[in-house]
């Protein structure tokens, strides 16, 4: 089977699709536009012609901080993407959240396997070796504070996978997590040497 990110966009798209994270979809005079959902009906936006123009855009947060993970809920406002096909879509889109729409695709193909966090901490070697000592009450707090400040979805457990596939608000390409990121694998040592230390 064919495995073809940009005709699948093309496809969500024909069908409705027309928001991804906080970017709005649309179809523009002279091909699309994408532009912050929130700046709906703004007329005062800075126009950019280039998908390029994504990568900068979602460097910074409002307060022109560093965005590492772009999945915050802190993207930029007052812009807009007009950009001339499809491809460029993509490849903005790529830009503001590296990988998603790939691991959409391979979430409606069903090939995509959530890892439980057991089996991602399991991995870690070095100094990240001791976030195997996280115990399940710590990881659930772990999660609940550090994926609020995230977009994504999460689709994995701590130690059992779920089998389930959730469904999505119509027009809304999800941006789903199928294992936990390395801010949380990160944080996730921090809460098992402070505990060690408070022992």
């Amino acid at each position: 089977m064919s495995r073809d990110v940009q005709k699948a966009l093309a496809d969500w798209l024909a069908g409705g699709g027309d928001r991804i994270g906080e970017i709005a979809i649309a179809r523009g005079p002279a091909g699309w536009e994408l532009r912050h959902a929130e700046d709906a009906g703004r007329a005062d936006l800075t126009a950019h012609a280039q998908p390029e123009a994504a990568r900068h855009l979602a460097n910074l947060d409002p307060a022109g901080n560093f965005r590492p993970l772009k999945t915050a809920p802190t993207l930029v406002r007052g812009w807009r993407l007009l950009l001339a096909d499809l491809a460029a879509v993509r490849r903005a889109l790529d830009y503001f959240y590296p990988a998603m729409t790939g691991v959409w695709l391979s979430h409606t193909r069903g090939e995509l396997v959530p890892v439980v966090l057991r089996e991602t901490l399991g991995r870690q070697t070095g100094m990240y070796r001791v976030t195997q000592k996280l115990t399940d009450p710590q990881a659930r707090e772990l999660i609940d504070r550090v994926c609020a400040g995230c977009l994504k979805h999460r689709l994995w457990e701590i130690a059992t996978a779920n089998p389930s596939s959730p469904a999505f608000p119509a027009g809304n390409l999800p941006l789903l997590c199928h294992e936990a990121c390395n801010l949380l694998v990160a944080q996730a040592r921090e809460v098992v040497k402070k505990a060690e230390r408070a022992a």
